[in-house]
């Protein structure tokens, strides 16, 4: 890494980038195409010109369809240069796809979209977002002619970020040049990026944590490896040949990306690989496993996958990702407690991990440079002690100003941005229980979904072990759980009460209703996160 970064926006530290390395590359290799450093900045700054002679505008949002792929970097960069923001936008795959699409244009604000070249005419998209202005990725200014660059300042807004609708409808985070220049500095600071790393990400660069873990290889001027998100979860044994062969040493995936991994690799297949070079794998985004994180270890230790570079973290896209961070060396920390007491009073009362009704929770660090933490009580605002349960609240040069189309006075308390997270902390280090708005009451009881899912992708017949646990849609104060399985009749009655028994026995829970659904079917977000809320909809009958 350089001894500074003096760009104080996404363009100009590309230029400094491109300067100082310009034969260091992104490869994307599922499309087999590479881009230098120097033709990254040298593209963006052509394509720039021809969308300021558009009239693209200060600070106006334009959207960045493309798959994980050179023109999506080309793209982003050219707006930013221009002046406007970017917006990463969701590829339209999937029902309800066009639908969030338009969402999102609507939520911003949007006139104008980069479309990629590989999805053919940009008039194919004109029906899909009316009156948004499509613009192929190739438009360079012979094709429109060129106009001057406008002067961007730290301030002025950069991207514009669409969370990834896990428990709501998609808003768009407002990220100044600023909050993204000290977000990606915070996380370079935090894993020491150094001359001898390179990141390998498969994550959707429309997602923070593929984009933002993307822009700190090249913010660090390391190689960039990057894959499509489809290609890993096709064949998550050829990705990580891959990777092992590129030579990175960063990667960043959700808690079901290790999952994948450990279903597709097999032990003698894991000892052939060479994974010694692999320093930190950041596993974030939605919750971490005990379970998921103590296999894999085991699985490639005889790989060479050191216990200390699972790196458990807690982001955001609200913070530019990074929020809390371990220290490095150190392998996963998980702490155990009494999942009843948790749940009933908010405490966090420590157990032998081999107690009845324990609960491990993993310890993602303290916060990073520039972001500060409270944990405070959802209702009165005031600050939690040490073991108790409350919402995380956080502020810093990495946040968020706030939302598209608007912030509301639920977003921030006292100038702190609210979360929805919850969690507490022991000492210096904060541990993530859950989300507010996932809580389900059951006959007067809060339960954590978590700790139902974890009970139940236990059972044999659940379909690589997903499933997902919502409060009833009815009001019932009742649960439902919906498990992927590939068995039918007797088998499939057999596993629905075999579920309902387990969860009872572990948990004390006798409101519980097990659905079944194909595998496959149960909805993640973009990141791999489960869409609880929408995997109701699963349940509601054609008409």
């Amino acid at each position: 890494m350089d001894s500074a970064w003096n760009g104080e926006t996404l363009p100009a530290r590309l230029r400094e980038v491109a300067a100082a390395h310009a034969a260091v590359s992104a490869r994307f290799w599922t499309e087999s195409e590479t881009i230098t450093y120097r033709e990254l900045d040298r593209d963006a700054r052509s394509m720039a010109g021809a969308l300021a002679a558009r009239g693209v505008g200060r600070g106006e949002p334009v959207g960045i369809l493309c798959p994980n792929a050179p023109e999506f970097l080309v793209g982003l960069f050219a707006v930013l240069a221009a002046g406007g923001a970017a917006a990463p936008m969701p590829l339209p795959m999937g029902a309800g796809g066009h639908d969030r699409l338009a969402a999102i244009a609507e939520a911003a604000g949007m006139r104008r979209v980069i479309v990629s070249h590989r999805f053919g005419a940009a008039d194919t998209f004109a029906g899909l977002l009316p009156g948004v202005e499509a613009i192929e990725t190739s438009a360079r200014p012979d094709d429109a002619g060129s106009a001057a660059l406008p002067a961007v300042g730290p301030d002025d807004l950069a991207i514009v970020q669409f969370t990834s609708g896990s428990t709501a409808r998609p808003k768009g985070v407002r990220l100044t040049h600023r909050n993204v220049m000290s977000g990606l500095t915070a996380i370079s600071e935090g894993i020491g990026l150094g001359p001898g790393d390179g990141g390998g990400f498969w994550l959707p660069l429309f997602h923070d944590m593929g984009l933002f873990g993307t822009l700190s290889a090249v913010f660090a001027g390391i190689p960039a490896h990057i894959w499509s998100p489809l290609s890993f979860v096709k064949n998550p044994a050829r990705w990580l040949r891959e990777f092992a062969a590129s030579g990175a040493t960063i990667s960043a995936m959700p808690n079901f990306g290790y999952d994948q991994l450990l279903g597709a690799v097999l032990p003698d297949e894991a000892a052939e690989l060479d994974l010694r070079h692999w320093r930190i794998s950041f596993n974030g985004a939605e919750p971490i496993s005990h379970g998921s994180v103590q296999s894999f270890l085991d699985r490639f230790a005889p790989a060479g996958f050191a216990p200390e570079a699972m790196f458990g973290v807690y982001g955001m896209a609200e913070a530019t990702l990074a929020v809390t961070f371990p220290p490095l060396g150190r392998a996963p920390l998980f702490e155990w407690v009494d999942r009843a007491e948790l749940t009933a009073t908010g405490l966090a009362v420590p157990v032998a991990r081999d107690a009845a009704g324990a609960r491990a929770i993993a310890g993602v660090g303290r916060p990073v440079a520039g972001v500060r933490l409270r944990i405070t009580d959802p209702d009165t605002g005031t600050d939690r002690p040490d073991g108790e349960v409350g919402e995380i609240l956080i502020q810093g040069a990495p946040v968020t100003p706030g939302y598209l189309p608007a912030p509301t006075a639920d977003d921030f308390a006292d100038g702190w941005l609210r979360t929805g997270d919850l969690g507490y902390r022991r000492g210096d280090e904060v541990f993530v229980t859950g989300r507010r708005k996932e809580m389900i009451i059951v006959r007067g009881a809060n339960v954590y979904p978590q700790d139902v899912e974890a009970v139940a992708r236990e059972v044999p017949g659940v379909f690589r072990r997903r499933c997902v646990a919502v409060a009833a849609p009815d009001g019932s104060e009742s649960m439902l759980v919906i498990a992927e399985s590939t068995l039918t009749g007797a088998e499939a009655d057999a596993l629905r009460a075999g579920l309902a028994a387990r969860i009872g026995t572990e948990l004390g829970l006798a409101a519980v209703t097990v659905h079944l659904v194909p595998p496959r079917s149960i909805p993640r977000t973009s990141s791999g996160k489960v869409r609880r809320l929408a995997a109701r909809d699963l349940l509601v009958p054609v008409p």
